[in-house]
């Protein structure tokens, strides 16, 4: 089968995954979707009882849209804020039924090695980008190879959390007390109830999914007497970011944090900070967590933690393939100045594609919440706009792959040091306020922070 006659795989069946598939289509490429779970939208519905802070303006793809609605389908409120569970049974469901996908999606098919055919990464050889990769898909029948023409990896980060370890690194004891961890965000106020109310649980991270836990924990305490909570910050909560409150472009992201914020301050919850776990133990029935508090050792009794402390790219079938990443954030190199936290806290990216998104082996892509690495500032539509791009290139249309499509919402904050929630941000303005290739200085650096070296797509983080 020649390299042109080959299928586009797309590995992972989530809403980035599912939208480059329609895009694909709709450039008359032929997409090949490989889900590991046993339905599209697999570990959306892991979250379904969490809202997203965006609505359904952002969350939708054109080109999934143009399918739907070929068979009959009526777009959401756009104003509405979906759930996970509302996002998939109201678009990603229906998306993967329609005639045009559901034939080229096959679930229960796990991505366990990518690489270039006959070629190992050592391999140079003259021709190797135009050898097809071929991936090893495990299946209820085996290991079955699989060669693509060029392959978009859409996985996410769901399934590999941040532990709670100050190092990065699991705390010693933390594995072996899995079963009293949650990781994510998990259904306090349904599925998991009975597990939180009534007991002390310890929530550590400081992002949207800590927010979200910990709101949830506050909820369930006003009508299960004796829960309590304690939340621990790995940095000083004056340098924890609640987010940008009323200036954020999206209400809700806004709100969320503000309500976070005025939790701790009235001391709603005990916050700890900064607080670096080193042990976690097990003492008369519940967990010990010993760490470091201003510098002094501490331990704390818990019934229960939920370590929300972000996540972190799956790499390991990917060691075959040639990648560019930056030795911090684990995003392609291009793409790292504009979302590294370290240097900036400005959550507003500009919609980025194919140029910031390339590997060294050619075909190559990560797209989605995984092609963010480690940082945190991921939106749903950047996704839809990085798959547009690779589509549009892999068709042959530069020129639309170059061209920004997408202008994203400021998140109203801009700046290192905290600031009241309903506070203006020092740098950022509103998004369309901006011009949409306005490039990062040549010298590095912008309002939010030094960069590391200009966008190859004029772009900086305050929009």
């Amino acid at each position: 089968m020649s390299g042109s006659s080959l299928p586009v795989a797309v590995i992972g069946g989530g809403p980035v995954g599912l939208a480059a598939a329609a895009q694909l289509l709709a450039r008359g490429l032929e997409p090949l979707v490989l889900e590991a779970g046993p339905e599209a939208g697999h570990a959306v519905r892991a979250w379904g009882h969490v809202r997203m802070f965006s609505p359904w303006a952002f969350n939708t793809d054109a080109a999934a849209r143009a399918l739907l609605e070929a068979e009959g389908w009526s777009a959401p409120n756009p104003d509405h804020y979906p759930t996970g569970a509302e996002l998939v049974a109201d678009y990603l469901a229906p998306l993967a039924a329609t005639a045009a996908l559901r034939g080229r999606i096959r679930t229960g098919a796990k991505v366990v090695g990518v690489a270039r055919r006959d070629r190992g990464r050592l391999h140079d050889g003259g021709s190797r980008d135009a050898a097809p990769f071929i991936l090893h898909v495990e299946t209820c029948c085996g290991i079955q190879a699989i060669e693509a023409r060029a392959v978009i990896d859409c996985t996410g980060t769901w399934q590999a959390p941040n532990p709670a370890g100050a190092h990065g690194l699991p705390a010693p004891g933390e594995t072996k007390h899995a079963a009293r961890i949650a990781y994510g965000i998990p259904d306090v106020l349904g599925t998991a109830r009975a597990t939180y109310a009534g007991a002390t649980t310890l929530v550590v991270g400081a992002g949207h999914s800590a927010m979200n836990a910990v709101l949830d924990l506050v909820e369930l305490a006003k009508a299960a007497p004796g829960t309590r909570i304690l939340w621990a910050f790995r940095r000083p909560l004056a340098a924890v970011n609640f987010g940008g409150g009323a200036k954020d472009g999206l209400a809700q992201r806004g709100e969320l944090g503000a309500r976070a914020q005025a939790l701790v301050e009235s001391g709603a919850v005990t916050a700890l900070a900064p607080f670096l776990i080193d042990r976690i133990a097990e003492q008369d029935g519940a967990l010990a967590v010993t760490g470091r508090q201003e510098a002094r050792a501490t331990t704390l009794r818990a019934d229960r933690m939920i370590v929300a402390a972000g996540f972190r790219p799956d790499l390991s079938f990917l060691r075959e393939v040639r990648l560019a990443l930056d030795p911090a954030v684990e995003a392609t190199p291009a793409l790292a100045p504009l979302i590294d936290p370290n240097l900036h806290s400005c959550g507003t990216v500009r919609p980025h594609g194919e140029a910031e998104l390339r590997h060294p082996d050619s075909g190559f892509y990560i797209a989605g919440m995984k092609s963010y690495g480690r940082a945190p500032t991921f939106l749903l539509a950047t996704g839809h706009e990085q798959v547009r791009s690779i589509a549009a290139f892999l068709a042959g249309d530069v020129e639309a792959a170059r061209r920004v499509e997408l202008v994203l919402p400021e998140t109203g904050v801009c700046s290192t040091d905290r600031t009241p929630a309903g506070a203006a941000s020092a740098c950022c303005g509103p998004a369309a306020e901006a011009p949409v290739l306005a490039p990062l200085a040549a010298t590095g650096g912008s309002c939010c922070g030094p960069a590391r070296a200009p966008a190859p797509r004029g772009s900086g983080c305050c929009g």
